[in-house]
């Protein structure tokens, strides 16, 4: 069998139709892209039309168990840990620590992240187009037209922000939201998948591993959202020549996926999988297959590698 290393050789990809005489094979519908976060029902309609035709009872039964579990609340916790103030080029203003941490238990991974007040107003601005009902009971704290930069008003802004927070992931459709889940981790993770861009592969990494725990937490609803960033650690691991890590990258990226055959991002991390598997010495013949059955199943020109899809991510 020719080695993995050899892209897109025709013994990688051949068909086992030969394997299977006399069965045709099943065309799966297409699979959902990344969904928009929202509404519970929202979700459960992606779900619904996921490629799982082809599964038996069996997997089907385990699936929604893995899926369950997925679903389970987390429980987080926002403080406004400090604040300082910083002198833009036109004028000054006041940067906020936010620390998320998880209730219930210890927390090894909790976030730390900075946004100034605009970014909080640019927020509750889009949420108003969206969720106005639903947030109409939640106080905003306005800006003053004197005063905002001595210490009195900066510590009762970090009270008012840090129940802001509260108050609005107390709200499931707000804290499933797109405008929610962006504003804790979008301008992180803008920032390194520009650094995968640019090649800077380590600084990427070092986001990633910050903000993904993160990201996680707030879509443990839609685990298949996180899928990107898996893919862009395992990506960086590789590609910094460390097998095993972007190995376990990968594991995690496929496990989100679960039964989702049809998703963009299935094949890709199938076939990169496979390659690592070889390069490790581990089972990659069973990846191998699942990417021979999804080709089948779903026949397509050349489509795009792992790292040619993320690195499309976070453009805008």
């Amino acid at each position: 069998m020719a080695s993995p290393k050899n892209a897109r050789s025709p013994g990688w990809t051949r068909p086992i139709a030969q394997c299977m005489a006399g069965t045709k094979p099943k065309a799966s519908a297409p699979g959902p892209d990344l969904p928009r976060p929202g509404t519970e029902e929202h979700l459960d309609a992606h779900d619904s039309q996921s490629s799982n035709s082809s599964m038996t009872t069996r997997e089907l039964q385990e699936y929604w168990r893995t899926q369950k579990r997925c679903w389970k609340h987390v429980k987080l916790l926002f403080e406004i840990a400090s604040a300082r103030i910083e002198e833009g080029r036109v004028s000054k203003f006041v940067m906020y620590q936010i620390v998320v941490i998880q209730t219930g238990s210890f927390d090894s991974n909790k976030a730390i992240l900075e946004r100034r007040y605009s970014d909080f107003e640019m927020l509750q601005k889009k949420l108003l187009k969206t969720f106005r009902e639903e947030i109409e009971d939640v106080v905003f704290p306005k800006k003053h037209l004197m005063g905002n930069f001595t210490p009195e008003m900066i510590s009762e802004r970090k009270l008012a922000l840090k129940e802001y927070l509260g108050l609005l992931y107390a709200i499931r459709c707000v804290r499933r939201s797109r405008e929610f889940i962006d504003f804790l981790t979008r301008p992180e993770l803008k920032e390194a998948f520009g650094c995968l861009r640019a090649g800077q592969y380590t600084k990427a990494l070092d986001i990633l591993v910050r903000t993904v725990p993160l990201q996680e937490k707030l879509t443990s609803h839609c685990p298949v959202m996180v899928v990107p960033s898996l893919c862009a650690m395992l990506v960086c691991h590789r590609d910094l020549e460390c097998p095993a890590e972007a190995f376990a990258a990968g594991e995690r990226a496929l496990q989100c996926l679960q039964a989702r055959e049809g998703h963009r991002y299935y094949a890709p991390l199938l076939d990169a999988m496979a390659r690592l598997a070889y390069e490790l010495g581990k089972d990659f013949v069973s990846l191998q297959k699942r990417l021979e059955e999804n080709q089948l199943r779903k026949p397509a020109p050349r489509g795009f590698t792992l790292k040619e899809l993320t690195v499309q991510e976070y453009l805008y």
